[in-house]
C-alpha cells in the first residue's frame, strides 16, 4: 500500500505513543509510510505533576487557549491520512493538542484530508472531544473516524489511581491495593484491530463506513452514566473558569476551592445525582439518551446537542 500517514501525538508519560505505535501496526505492515510528528510546547508541562501545577492548566485547556509550540516540520506537505492521538485535561483537549490544532500550517496540512483520532484517558473524553470536533472543523479536515481508550476501572478507583501516577510519574498500584492507573495493556495492544479497520477504508476509500465499523468493534464505548458526569460536570467547570476571568488576581485561591470542589462532586456527589437520574429522569428520557449517546459515538459535530 503506497499511501503516506501523518501520525501526530503528544505524550508525557508514553501511554499515547504507546497506544498509537500498536495501532500503525497494521498500517506499517501493509506498507504504508508513517511520518510521526511529537508535540512539543515552549513552555514545559512537567511530569510527574504537582498538584498546583497541574490545576493551574484548568483556564487554560478548558476555554481551548494554544501555547507557543516548538518548531516542527513534516516529510511532506499533503498525506493521504492524518492519525491524532491525544489526551483530554479537565475535560477539554490537552493544551499541546488544542494548540496545534490551531497552528495555521498545521490546518493547512490537514485540510481536506481525512484525519482519525484516538485518545487515551480516565474515563471521561467526551467533551474534549467535542471541541477537538470544533477546531478540526474551522481547519475543514474531513473528520472520519474517532477511538477512545479509556481507564475501565470504576470511576472512584480511577480517580485515585490516576492522581497516583500523575503524581508519582510510575504506573503502579496506588498502596498495592488499588489497580493499575490509566488504559489496560490489553487494550493498547487490541488498539491494532482498530488500526486495521482504518487500514481497510484507507486502502478502498469508503470513509463513510469507517465510523460504524468501528462503533461495530466497541471502538469508542459511551457510558450513560459517565455521559450524564461529563455533561453536567463541562458546564460547571466552564462557570469556575469565568470566576477566574473575572478575579485573576484570585487565581491560586480559586484554584484551590475548585480542587476541593472536584474531589467533593465527583466522590459525594455525582453518586447522589446519579441515583435522583436513575429513578426520576432516565425511564421517561430513553430515546433522548439513546440520540445523544449515538451522536458521541459519532464523528458528526452539533454545537446544539
Amino acid at each position: 500500500m503506497n499511501k503516506r500517514i501523518l501520525a501526530v501525538y503528544y505524550t508525557q508519560s508514553g501511554q499515547t505513543k504507546q497506544i498509537l505505535d500498536s495501532f500503525l501496526q497494521p498500517l506499517m505492515a501493509d506498507g504504508a509510510e508513517i511520518d510521526l510528528l511529537r508535540i512539543q510546547t515552549r513552555h514545559h508541562f512537567p511530569f510527574p505533576w504537582t498538584i498546583p501545577v497541574f490545576f493551574d492548566t484548568v483556564p487554560e485547556s478548558v476555554e481551548v487557549i494554544p501555547t507557543a509550540l516548538e518548531p516542527w516540520t513534516t516529510k511532506y506537505d499533503r498525506y493521504d491520512l492524518i492519525v491524532l492521538a491525544w489526551q483530554p485535561w479537565n475535560l477539554s483537549p490537552s493544551i499541546p493538542v488544542s494548540s496545534i490544532l490551531q497552528d495555521e500550517r498545521f490546518q493547512a496540512i490537514i485540510k481536506d484530508t481525512p484525519l482519525v483520532t484516538i485518545c487515551g484517558c480516565r474515563n471521561m473524553w467526551i467533551n474534549a472531544m467535542e471541541k477537538n470536533k470544533k477546531l478540526l472543523r474551522q481547519a475543514a479536515t474531513r473528520h472520519v473516524g474517532n477511538i477512545a481508550l479509556a481507564d475501565r476501572h470504576l470511576n472512584h478507583l480511577s480517580y485515585f489511581t490516576i492522581f497516583h501516577w500523575l503524581g508519582t510519574g510510575k504506573k503502579t498500584r496506588k498502596w498495592g491495593i488499588f489497580p493499575l492507573p490509566g488504559v489496560s495493556d490489553e487494550d493498547i495492544a487490541h488498539a491494532s484491530v482498530f488500526g486495521q479497520t482504518v487500514c481497510n477504508a484507507l486502502k478502498t476509500g469508503d470513509w463513510d463506513a469507517l465510523q460504524p465499523a468501528l462503533v461495530q468493534q466497541k471502538a469508542v464505548p459511551v457510558k450513560y452514566s459517565l455521559m450524564f458526569i461529563e455533561r453536567k460536570a463541562g458546564k460547571i467547570f466552564q462557570k469556575w473558569v469565568n470566576i477566574i476571568n473575572k478575579h485573576p488576581q484570585n487565581r491560586k485561591k480559586i484554584l484551590v476551592a475548585y480542587k476541593y470542589y472536584l474531589a467533593v462532586a465527583l466522590l459525594v456527589a455525582s453518586p447522589i445525582i446519579l441515583l435522583v437520574d436513575l429513578i426520576l429522569v432516565r425511564p421517561f428520557n430513553q430515546k433522548k439518551i439513546k440520540q445523544q449517546m449515538n451522536y458521541y459515538s459519532s464523528v458528526d459535530y452539533n454545537p446544539n446537542i
